[in-house]
């Protein structure tokens, strides 16, 4: 199963020793330099952000259609970096990734050379719930004076702290840091709360329990996307070989655009072309159609009429989320200095693949 909400926490944290001495010497890689294999295809690396979901699914779709192959690309799929995933390819390891602007908009800060190219989800899809046996929450200001299951991420503590102010609570609680997984925390009495997505453990929880009781960030005050999943590479590439980045974001796309138009099947091809995974069938059905009917990746009619271009990145959104968290104080340098002014979305991301 995906890791929960914080999973984003653990690389971030995790891989800031690293990214300043990147930052420092500058780029050692040239991802440009992409090797051919023998059917003349061009080698490109494509890495999970956590164990593959639903969120990962065009990519797998694409990879499964031939859409990689006749735009002349043979793509590897791999699993996720220690360090994480952004970490990977700002320093070539990878050449895309899926990741979200909130991340790129981090890892920016503390030096990395990485932009978002294509943004699947285009609304939050993150929920914070309690155990549905546990009576005493009943809305997010009975969060007040409970324990937090985290990771430790300064963000979602800006993000409950608004959800249970925006609701008549004071703001405080006390933090735990997650064991082995969010549920089982909760679960054991060591938490009282924690967060999930409702695209994947929402379905979880719904389908195989523990029951949840969960609450959506913009009904409490948050506002933006907090969730603006995507592509991912490095700003090198874009400059120095832009011809790939179009090839993989137009195949992507096209994966993508298949798995809404046709969620089961694509659910099919998630459990088929990740083996290593136990996914359940039934359960990656119910998250596609979830995604669906929650209109996650945007509007189908509007997709279907042109008015939307599937793929484009919400700037607005995501800058509205973005000043939050900088008013919040929770953005840091490579040096664990607060930075008062927010990541610009306009400079994080681009459009200029998806046509």
């Amino acid at each position: 199963m995906k890791k929960t909400i914080f999973s984003k926490a653990i690389a971030i944290l995790g891989s800031i020793a690293m990214l300043v001495g990147v930052a420092a010497c500058g780029q050692s890689n040239d991802s440009t330099k992409t090797a051919a294999d023998g059917n003349g295809l061009t080698k490109v690396t494509f890495m999970l952000s956590w164990a593959p979901d639903t969120n990962h699914i065009g990519v797998y779709v694409a990879k499964n259609k031939g859409y990689f192959k006749q735009a002349g690309l043979d793509v590897d799929i791999v699993a996720v970096a220690q360090a994480g995933a952004e970490q990977a390819v700002n320093n070539g390891m990878a050449d895309f990734a899926l990741s979200n602007l909130t991340n790129v908009g981090i890892y920016t800060l503390k030096g990395a050379k990485i932009k978002q190219v294509m943004q699947v989800q285009q609304k939050p899809s993150a929920i914070w719930c309690s155990l549905a046996s546990n009576k005493d929450i009943k809305s997010p200001k009975d969060f007040d004076g409970k324990t937090f299951a985290t990771f430790g991420s300064n963000e979602s503590d800006a993000v409950i702290r608004r959800m249970i102010q925006t609701d008549g609570g004071k703001g405080t609680f006390d933090k735990v840091t997650v064991g082995t997984s969010t549920f089982q925390t909760l679960s054991s009495g060591k938490a009282d709360f924690g967060g999930f997505y409702a695209t994947w453990e929402g379905v979880q929880a719904d389908m195989y329990g523990p029951k949840l009781n969960c609450f959506s960030e913009p009904d409490y005050g948050v506002p933006g996307n907090a969730d603006a999943i995507g592509i991912i590479t490095n700003t090198k590439t874009i400059s120095s070989n832009p011809n790939l980045v179009r090839k993989f974001v137009q195949a992507t796309k096209k994966g993508y655009e298949y798995a809404y138009a046709h969620p089961g099947d694509a659910a099919g091809i998630l459990v088929k072309e990740a083996p290593d995974a136990n996914l359940k069938p039934a359960f990656v059905k119910k998250s596609m159609k979830t995604i669906v009917d929650g209109q996650y990746w945007g509007d189908p009619a509007k997709i279907k009429d042109g008015s939307f271009t599937f793929g484009t990145n919400d700037l607005k959104g995501t800058q509205e989320y973005f000043d939050f968290l900088a008013k919040a104080d929770t953005y840091t340098d490579s040096h664990g200095k607060v930075i008062h002014q927010a990541p610009q979305s306009k400079d994080l991301a681009t459009d200029e693949f998806l046509k």
